[in-house]
């Protein structure tokens, strides 16, 4: 009797919860199989993607896991390990040496935009200024905001451009949108 009670006094708090708006009915998107928890940091999620580990092993190459642990709130626009590999031969590996820590937090601050952006102020932005919009980068500069082809697009200084191919991915410290491409500043 007690469990029934106590299962009752459960639902009724999650339902009122609801209710009120202090807990989202929707769910996260997964992330490389793992489910993505709006209490965790970005880092903390990014962890547990199994198609995020490039970036991973990157931001913590980069000496950049206790800024984006931090309180933020950050937009992060995260390529996928095929991402990587699509940059030519040797690329990542050279990045990721002692040597090239500059260079490499360089290309991984120009993937974070202070701020929350979800895909809805994206797309409304980019609408705004005539199906485009830019953001201005934590490494300074910026990237341009796109649709087509019934997606968003982020475009970088040099012309190359991702697609978000999973969007809204909710941080207790931003936002993720996983991105098919690795953005590069000037």
């Amino acid at each position: 009797m007690y469990n029934s009670i106590r299962r009752l006094a459960i639902a009724s708090c999650i339902a009122a919860a609801l209710a009120t708006g202090s807990v989202s009915a929707a769910t996260n998107p997964t992330v490389g199989g793992a489910a993505m928890y709006p209490t965790k940091t970005i880092v903390e999620n990014a962890s547990a993607a199994k198609n995020l580990t490039t970036l991973v092993a990157a931001v913590k190459a980069a000496g950049l896991v206790d800024t984006l642990s931090g309180t933020g709130p950050f937009t992060v626009f995260a390529p996928t390990n095929d991402a990587f590999a699509k940059l030519p031969k040797g690329t990542v590996d050279t990045l990721l040496k002692p040597e090239n820590k500059a260079k490499l937090t360089q290309i991984l601050t120009y993937h974070v935009v202070p701020g929350t952006h979800t895909a809805a102020q994206l797309t409304a932005a980019a609408k705004k200024g005539g199906e485009s919009s830019m953001l201005t980068t934590v490494e300074g500069e910026k990237l341009t905001v796109k649709l087509s082809e019934g997606k968003v697009w982020v475009v970088d200084a040099k012309g190359g451009k991702a697609a978000v191919t999973t969007a809204d991915v909710g941080q207790s410290n931003g936002v993720v949108h996983v991105i098919d491409g690795v953005l590069m500043p000037k």
